[in-house]
């Protein structure tokens, strides 16, 4: 299983969670099956960012409603563990629908990409996907 993403908006992700090394960032994944062609940074509203998030509702509503509209669908999310490693945490797997959506967890300047569903191999909850990066030199896999 793998997904494909820009070099640059790898990049953004990666800026974003250095930019913020206290709390925890989080966004949106939008595209169409394999491929993200779009990232959507949202506000973090969770009771505590510094080891939690929660994708501000309003914005979530809003990129359902543009998708309904003809834009791109949301195919998951990315966030961050800024004290932590890139990988799914116990609370992360607590909190996901086991939904078939992408969870790209950033710790650092490391991405690696996920598999919310029913039975996953980590944590019961998650399995792993190959991120491949397009870069103006070709496709390089990230991660996992």
């Amino acid at each position: 299983m793998e997904v494909r993403i820009s070099s640059e908006l790898l990049d953004r992700i990666v800026i974003e969670t250095i930019e913020s090394p206290h709390r925890e960032v989080c966004g949106l994944l939008l595209g169409e099956g394999d491929h993200i062609d779009a990232v959507q940074s949202c506000r973090n509203v969770a009771a505590d960012p510094a080891t939690r998030f929660e994708i501000d509702p309003a914005q979530l509503l809003a990129a359902h409603r543009a998708a309904r509209a003809g834009g791109p669908a949301i195919v998951g999310h990315y966030h961050s563990h800024p004290t932590g490693v890139a990988a799914p945490s116990r609370q992360d797997a607590r909190d996901a629908a086991p939904d078939g959506s992408l969870w790209l967890i950033a710790a650092g300047s490391t991405v690696t990409a996920w598999r919310a569903g029913v039975d996953g191999e980590v944590h019961h909850r998650f399995t792993p996907v190959v991120l491949r990066v397009a870069t103006r030199g070709g496709i390089r896999a990230h991660g996992n």
